[in-house]
């Protein structure tokens, strides 16, 4: 997710889960990966959240679930040639009312078929509010980046080992009722697991060690469901991802993911030195998040790169709306309540549909159309 922060120290503690797991299946072989790889498309599309919605519990709970904006937003994407999008959920949802959820997440996934639209279904995420709840959301904080999105667990579930069968039940209730839905592309385990938070929260003390313990956990929970769907979680830190160099985290990242995914918001040389070195670990790639443009990190610079190294591309942000991250990260600093930023952070598309700048739109829809690999010339 959009956010630059430096994670907690690493304990040296341990956390065991109480109750039993069921056996995992293996995580796929390089070639099983490849096999699985080489009969997709390239995928292409954005970190999803309809702009009615300013978290991921106001854009799944009953009340506030939005079908009509979704299938209006997928349309667009569908215009511009995009056939993925990332998608996140959150273990409330399914704490409040699991049938419910999974029938909106069915719901979802029937419009996402008809725009020809695979979703990257993310189950947890460790950025921003630390103190989720369900119910009503309060309202964009005025000028500030992403002012309402929640972590998934929270900071009390992620503390509490007692809570962790419900965490277990979630994700092998979703990702087993949906084990072998062609309709997914895959399953994001955990966004950015070892960050802090972001914002103007107050940090959660060991955090990155709860995690550490937790997160080889979670990918065993989905795993032991067969999903016939890959398994992935990104590196994000601005860290040598090279084997040797990783951290606890990371390494249970690349031990545990069928497919490599990772987040990149750097000038396109160094997105192209990024891509050349996980090419090493000789599985397909997924770029879960880019493009903010005040970094350095465009659609212009990147996406070429991504399709002619035949990486998965998901930009941050599609429509503008309630998360508000059209403004930069440093708004939670200096809130952009008087001026507009000089310029977008994130988002393809205004609140009506049309590009923010339609060379961007263009540049989507040509590499989408070219053959796998290939860029074409403009």
């Amino acid at each position: 997710m959009a956010v630059r922060v430096i994670a907690a120290g690493l304990l040296a503690g341990s956390v065991l889960l109480t109750g039993h797991c069921a056996e995992a299946r293996e995580r796929w072989s390089p070639t099983q990966a490849a096999v699985w790889y080489e009969r997709q498309p390239w995928w292409v599309g954005s970190n999803y959240t309809p702009a009615t919605a300013i978290n991921q519990l106001e854009m799944w709970q009953a009340e506030t679930f939005d079908p009509v904006t979704i299938d209006r937003e997928f349309g667009w994407a569908q215009t511009l040639g995009m056939n993925a999008m990332r998608v996140f959920l959150h273990n409330l949802l399914w704490e409040q009312d699991p049938k419910g959820f999974t029938k909106r997440l069915d719901a979802f996934l029937a419009i996402a078929e008809r725009h020809k639209i695979k979703p990257l279904l993310v189950l947890f995420d460790s950025c921003w509010d630390p103190e989720p709840r369900l119910g009503p959301q309060h309202p964009p904080i005025p000028g500030v980046h992403n002012s309402g999105w929640v972590q998934a667990p929270g900071r009390a579930r992620l503390e509490d080992v007692s809570q962790y069968p419900k965490l277990q039940a979630y994700v092998e209730g979703i990702v087993g009722t949906f084990a072998k839905d062609e309709r997914i592309l895959g399953w994001d385990v955990w966004n950015e697991p070892d960050n802090d938070g972001g914002g103007n929260y107050p940090r959660q003390a060991d955090k990155e060690g709860l995690v550490v313990h937790l997160l080889g956990q979670v990918f065993d929970w989905a795993r032991a469901q067969n999903p016939s769907q890959p398994l992935t979680s990104g590196l994000w830190r601005e860290d040598d991802w090279s084997s040797g160099h990783l951290s606890a985290t990371e390494q249970i990242q690349i031990d545990h993911s069928d497919v490599i995914s990772f987040h990149d918001y750097h000038w396109p040389e160094v997105f192209e030195q990024r891509v050349k070195l996980l090419q090493s670990y000789g599985r397909p790639l997924l770029c879960t998040e880019f493009m903010a443009r005040g970094t350095g990190s465009t659609f212009d610079g990147s996406l070429p790169i991504g399709k002619r190294n035949n990486v998965a591309m998901f930009n941050w942000g599609f429509v503008d709306g309630r998360t508000q991250t059209r403004l930069p990260w440093d708004s939670w600093q200096k809130p952009y309540t008087r001026d507009e930023p000089t310029l977008w952070f994130h988002e393809v598309l205004r609140g009506d549909g049309t590009p923010y700048r339609q060379a961007e739109a263009n540049l989507i829809q040509r590499l989408s159309a070219a053959p796998r690999g290939v860029v074409p010339a403009t």
